[in-house]
């Protein structure tokens, strides 16, 4: 699986802040879709797909962490 961590998203272009509000807002809709396993504080890496749906479109593979 595909994930998806802060600094990737930094790299990507977005301020820190930024990046760490749409990891922290993945992790919200992750729970809500019945994983609690992101209710860990320390979770920092996300799947590919939860950030994409934030986004709105579609990161390209290079950009982000291929198994973890």
């Amino acid at each position: 699986m595909e994930t998806c961590t802060k600094q990737d998203l930094m790299k990507k272009g977005y301020r820190e802040y930024q990046a760490r509000e749409i990891i922290r807002e993945a992790k919200l809709m992750l729970v809500k879709k019945g994983c609690p396993f992101y209710l860990s504080k320390g979770r920092g890496r996300v799947p590919k797909w939860a950030v994409e749906e934030i986004l709105g479109y579609e990161l390209e593979t290079g950009e982000v962490a291929q198994n973890g």
